[in-house]
C-alpha cells in the first residue's frame, strides 16, 4: 500500500509545489476555529487562531503574517564574484554577510521586488532575473514566503538605500564564500540556499533556473 501519493516523486515543471496531503496525513490536519487579531505592525501582522485537531480537542497558534520577500543571488561571470551585502540585523545583534533581499510591498509581484531591491541595496541593474526557489522562511510560526533569484545578467548603476538603511556592498569569489559557509561564518538562511544551490548549479546537479520573463 502507498503511504504518499505517487506527485510527491514528480518535480518535472520545476515550481515550487506544496506537498499534497495524502490519506495518510488526514490526522495532522488543523481547522481554525477562532482568530483574533494581536498586533498590526508595519510588516507584520501577529494573529493567535483557536484550531481544532484531527481528535476534536483544540489548540492555540500564534501567527506572523507577513507579505513575503525576495533574495537574489548575483553572480558576476567575467569577475568571477558573487555579490554580498553587509548588513547590521537588530534583531540577532548581528553584522551578517548576506545576499540582496527585501519584503514585497503591497501589490508588487516578486519579480519586480527582486530587480528594485537588488538596484536600491547594490545599484545593480538587473536585465534578467532567474527564479531559483521559493521557501517558506519559518513556518513553525510564519506564513512568509521568501522567493529566490539568479542573475548573471546586470550592469552597474547607482545604489539607493531605504531611509534608515545601512548596508556595505560585498563581492566575493565563489571559493571565497564556500570557505566562509563551510567555517560556518554565513549565518544567513537564505544566503546559505542561495550557495548550496549556486555550488550544486556549477556541479551540473542543480537544474538550471528558467527566465521569469
Amino acid at each position: 500500500m502507498e503511504l504518499y501519493p505517487r506527485e510527491w516523486n514528480d518535480f518535472g515543471d520545476r515550481s515550487p509545489q506544496d506537498l499534497p496531503a495524502g490519506a495518510a496525513d488526514r490526522d495532522l490536519l488543523e481547522k481554525s476555529v477562532k482568530r483574533t487579531l494581536l498586533h498590526e505592525g508595519r510588516i507584520v501582522r501577529l494573529e493567535e487562531d483557536v484550531v481544532e485537531l484531527a481528535d476534536g480537542s483544540p489548540a492555540r497558534r500564534e501567527i506572523a503574517r507577513h507579505p513575503g520577500a525576495v533574495a537574489v543571488l548575483a553572480y558576476d561571470r567575467g569577475a568571477d564574484e558573487l555579490v554580498f551585502v553587509r548588513q547590521y540585523r537588530h534583531p540577532v545583534e548581528k553584522v551578517l554577510l548576506e545576499i540582496p533581499a527585501g519584503k514585497l510591498d503591497a501589490g508588487e509581484l516578486p519579480l519586480d521586488c527582486a530587480r528594485r531591491e537588488l538596484a536600491e541595496e547594490t545599484g545593480l541593474r538587473a536585465a534578467t532575473l532567474l527564479p531559483m526557489h521559493s521557501v517558506y522562511t519559518c513556518v513553525g510560526f510564519s506564513d512568509e514566503v521568501l522567493h529566490l533569484y539568479y542573475s548573471e545578467d546586470f550592469r552597474a548603476g547607482e545604489s539607493r538605500l531605504d531611509e534608515g538603511e545601512r548596508l556595505h556592498t560585498v563581492r566575493l569569489r565563489p571559493e571565497q564564500a564556500f570557505s566562509l559557509l563551510a567555517a560556518g561564518r554565513i549565518r544567513d538562511g537564505k544566503t546559505q540556499i542561495a550557495l548550496y544551490w549556486f555550488m550544486a548549479y556549477r556541479r551540473g546537479s542543480a537544474l538550471p533556473p528558467e527566465s521569469a520573463e
